[in-house]
């Protein structure tokens, strides 16, 4: 049997899977050069089920928008064309059925391994400079498309020929060939092509395994198939029972195919399974448990020693290593909390850094939005600071700063937020209260610090603070921006100095002011 033979019988298959109806739409009018954002809205928005699911992941961590996407129509805005239309290949993929009847095909684990590599694919194309990353989890998601159709459509066929591998140990390409006459990359490729689906999409099925052989002119579909082939060598690395030598493959390709460099080789290796564990979810898979790399790694290597030992060295030697491992365990742990620490904190004065407070107003103003509470910050100056460094000095400033936050901190509540935005001026992120509710709490701040006494080599020392406040109450329903609110922050810190320092002002809409 020709190939061409083998694809007609494949296509004309009645278990042959066909894409849902909005799916193959919708690769059909996008094909179109004046096909409109409305059109394309509304005919995803037709499919309930696949708008919420495709909302539920643009509001996951999977893309991390600041702000939440509630329509198809406002994530083709922002995401693009593309991206929504992966989004709908790729749900409309993870919804075809197992094959009727038994079947040697692994369906649950074809389904899990695809995810997988679509997770690391997008994982490892992040940290290629310039690489575009819209399409890169769908591609690597339909990869081994191929396999599913041989499986669907000749599945006594396809069963023979995996047990057969399985006894002979074989490479599924190879066997695939000998039993067939073509492999699954260039059957998934030519299905691709029959459902309409856009090269760009179906060129890396053809590739993935070769990607040398892709000399195609896109730069960014060389990048993708490189990516995708090297997420197939780290499948091996979390689920075969062989990771040190797709360890070491892994590195080597990485940094030849990709120019990757050793600590972002490191940093997809140590996230890889975090991110494969978070997004299961938000396609509607249970994902096998996924350990760390390096546990693997090192698993693996105790697995290998432990084979030249005997009975009671064996014993010996697992009591010492689970020892050894405990103790690891908890230095690894102690050591990541430090790190965490000094990643959100201050080194001067031990309160939040500008980067965390970016990160927690986030997240609050996310919170404040879904439940419609009120949210307020607090932008805090010490008065005439310059002055005060000049006069005392720069070690005794530092010495104010740290002291200072102390007083400020007694005052607030565990899940307030206290940093330093910047210099001597602070910021605090108060949830779940109104303007008038930050006013107080500034008020007590502010009548703190007036009466606070700093001692320093017996030297006595004050000073005072400018408060301006901004407030959400409720969030409002358009989305709001957050630079918005610390702006509004300032403009009332400003009105405070402006009215003679050591004073709170609270921004309103109308531009009235209030102590």
């Amino acid at each position: 049997m020709t190939k061409e033979e083998l694809l007609t019988l494949v296509l004309n298959s009645g278990e042959l899977p066909t894409l849902p109806v909005v799916a193959s739409e919708l690769i059909a009018i996008t094909a179109k050069e004046d096909a409109s954002l409305s059109d394309i809205a509304d005919l995803v928005s037709r499919d309930i089920a696949l708008t919420a699911k495709i909302l539920k992941v643009t509001n996951s961590a999977f893309y991390n928008f600041p702000n939440e996407i509630v329509s198809i129509q406002q994530g083709l805005s922002i995401m693009g064309v593309n991206a929504i239309r992966s989004l709908v290949i790729s749900f409309s993929f993870l919804t075809i059925n197992h094959a009727k009847g038994k079947n040697a095909f692994d369906f649950e684990k074809f389904w899990v391994q695809s995810l997988t590599s679509a997770i690391t694919a997008q994982l490892i194309l992040k940290n290629v400079k310039g690489a575009n990353t819209e399409e890169i989890f769908t591609a690597a998601l339909l990869q081994n498309l191929g396999q599913l159709i041989l499986a669907k459509t000749l599945p006594e066929q396809y069963g023979k020929m995996l047990a057969a591998m399985d006894e002979d140990q074989g490479d599924s390409r190879s066997a695939e060939h000998a039993e067939f006459g073509v492999d699954h990359c260039w059957i998934g490729h030519e299905v691709a092509k029959h459902w309409g689906i856009p090269s760009s999409l179906t060129l890396p099925i053809l590739y993935h395994h070769t990607p040398e052989k892709f000399v195609g002119g896109d730069k960014n579909l060389i990048l993708t198939t490189k990516a995708i082939y090297l997420s197939g060598i780290l499948l091996n690395i979390l689920y075969s029972d062989n990771p040190q030598d797709n360890h070491r493959q892994f590195t080597q390709q990485a940094k030849k195919l990709l120019n990757l460099k050793t600590e972002d080789i490191e940093l997809v290796l140590a996230r890889a399974h975090i991110e494969v564990e978070q997004s299961g979810q938000y396609f509607g898979l249970n994902m096998r448990e996924t350990k760390p790399v390096n546990e693997i790694l090192q698993e693996a290597n105790i697995r290998l020693s432990l084979l030249n030992l005997d009975y009671e060295q064996i014993n010996k030697k697992l009591v010492h290593t689970q020892i050894a491992l405990e103790r690891l365990s908890k230095e690894l742990q102690e050591k990541n909390r430090l790190l965490y620490d000094l990643a959100i904190t201050d080194g001067l004065t031990g309160v939040f850094n500008n980067r965390h407070f970016q990160s927690v107003l986030d997240k609050e103003l996310s919170r404040a939005q879904r439940k419609s509470t009120q949210l307020a910050l607090v932008l805090v100056d010490i008065d005439h600071f310059k002055k005060f460094n000049d006069e005392h000095g720069h070690q005794t400033g530092d010495f104010i700063l740290t002291e200072f936050c102390q007083v400020m901190a007694k005052s607030l509540r565990e899940y307030d937020t206290l940093a330093r935005y910047g210099g001597e001026e602070f910021i605090i992120i108060l949830p779940e209260t109104s303007a008038d509710g930050a006013g107080i709490v500034a008020e007590k701040l502010r009548n703190a610090i007036e009466n606070a006494s700093f001692t320093e080599n017996s030297k006595l020392l004050r000073v005072t603070a400018s408060f301006g406040i901004s407030s959400l109450a409720p969030v409002r329903d358009e989305i709001y921006d957050k630079n918005t609110l610390i702006k509004e922050a300032d403009i009332a810190l400003y009105d405070a100095k402006n009215r003679g320092r050591n004073q709170v002002a609270t921004y309103r809409e109308k531009k009235k002011w209030f102590r």
